[in-house]
């Protein structure tokens, strides 16, 4: 009977908007950080491949790409961990945890802890604003490749000659201006795109774009809930079921 109440006491205060956030970030997160690292691997060998035969031209765009991944394995890992705290801090600010480990937020120590979420959470999503906007570039760049080369298989719905229809990757800074032979265009831009290495490459940049707004979405679940808890808790001195 003891045991049923203290695990309805648990369900009722446990904090519901901290676990849909939770577990919103981790599958965001995981899917950002998995796909994107495939993602830049996969746009390294197409460059190798088919837009540059000279090493010189992308060594630069190849020290980035292994920058960014080394970022990405550094993200993944700070965002689980954060995400748990978090979801420790909801807890936290429940009615039935506060019964079980006593009312510690009305402390200094637990609303100053409170308040440092706050502007941890507000920090991290306006970061990561900018990280969603840049993951959207290469899925415009691939999108517009695609596009071009939808226009190349269906010369009638378009004016232009086949051969004028390019993909030239050192307009995105991709590569240098003189870099060879930079650019891919009519059949053979046709080809590339037909290749199961341009189709998987395109599908895991959609992925890490999705993968990054559902973590911005859990962030921003995040923000409300700590901004609201740390409203309450230092109004009305008592915490909430987020």
């Amino acid at each position: 009977s003891s045991l049923l109440e203290c695990c309805a006491r648990c369900l009722v205060g446990a904090p519901f908007a901290s676990l849909v956030a939770t577990g919103l970030c981790f599958f965001g997160v995981a899917l950002f950080c998995g796909c994107g690292h495939e993602a830049l691997t996969g746009t390294e060998k197409l460059i190798e491949t088919y837009f540059s035969k000279n090493y010189q031209d992308y060594e630069y765009l190849i020290n980035v790409i292994h920058a960014f991944q080394y970022v990405i394995y550094g993200t993944a890992s700070f965002f689980f961990l954060y995400g748990a705290l978090l979801l420790a801090e909801g807890f936290y600010t429940t009615g039935a945890v506060r019964q079980i480990f006593g009312d510690y937020k009305t402390t200094i120590c637990g609303k100053g802890l409170s308040a440092t979420f706050v502007g941890i959470t507000y920090a991290l999503t306006v970061v990561w604003l900018l990280v969603f906007a840049c993951s959207a570039v290469p899925v415009y760049i691939y999108f517009n490749t695609w596009t071009t080369c939808q226009s190349i298989a269906a010369p009638s719905k378009t004016s232009a000659s086949i051969g004028t229809l390019c993909a030239d990757a050192r307009m995105y800074g991709v590569l240098p201006w003189n870099a060879f032979p930079g650019k891919v265009c009519g059949s053979n831009l046709l080809s590339i795109c037909k290749t199961a290495e341009f189709q998987m490459t395109f599908h895991l940049f959609i992925a890490a774009f999705v993968g990054a707004a559902a973590t911005l979405v859990s962030l921003l679940t995040f923000m409300i809930a700590a901004t609201y808890n740390f409203a309450v808790l230092k109004l009305m001195g008592r915490g909430t079921k987020f």
